[in-house]
């Protein structure tokens, strides 16, 4: 029961300029946001965003969009549309005349990226960040939110939210948790340049 960085992908949600402002506690949220996209980018980790009606409330914080490998646009409260082509891309297509030749000489095709297991963090939580973690749960995805790393307008709202992903199935985390089940050990070539993250 523990995360494990080459089965894992990142996302977070709608982490933008005219939202932020408006969330409890945003600098703190926002801080830890930036640190579980450094500590992906240190495990090879990928991570991927959201932007809810970008038009209307801005693009990503800059900080962490530099440290993003791809960000979707989205209109529909849960980005798990958006999400699936990244999640899981479509397995590559044979090259050449592969049925041309005698079984034992046909390559095997390498299968599409199987991490399966989504940690999420974003904003609102009690609306985006729910609605696409539920989504995910139900496409069967293995959904770990990282609670320090989410908000809502109110407190109240955020915790009703956790309350609901955990009793859907969600694994409730924090950054460090994260952090340091990546690492597994303090032998890990990255576990200084993570150690200083936190710090």
């Amino acid at each position: 029961m523990l995360l494990d960085a080459q089965d894992s992908q990142l996302v977070l949600i709608d982490f933008q300029a005219r939202l932020m402002p408006a969330i409890h506690d945003a600098p703190a949220v926002l801080a830890n946001a930036r640190r579980l996209a450094q500590m992906a980018r240190l495990v090879e980790v990928p991570v991927w965003a959201t932007e809810q009606n970008p038009a209307k409330l801005g693009g990503t914080d800059e900080a962490l969009a530099a440290l993003c490998d791809r960000i979707v646009p989205k209109m529909a409260f849960s980005g798990a549309q958006e999400l699936q082509a990244l999640l899981a891309p479509p397995a590559p297509a044979p090259r050449g005349n592969a049925r041309s030749l005698p079984k034992h000489l046909q390559k095997a095709q390498p299968e599409a990226s199987e991490r399966a297991t989504v940690v999420i963090a974003g904003c609102e939580t009690h609306v985006c960040l729910l609605q696409t973690a539920l989504s995910l749960l139900e496409a069967d995805w293995d959904v770990w939110v990282v609670t320090d790393a989410c908000g809502s307008r109110t407190e109240r709202n955020r915790d009703a939210a956790y309350d609901r992903l955990a009793g859907a199935g969600c694994e409730l985390v924090t950054t460090e948790m994260v952090g340091f089940e990546w690492l597994r050990d303090c032998e890990h070539p990255q576990f200084k340049a993570l150690q200083a993250l936190i710090k």
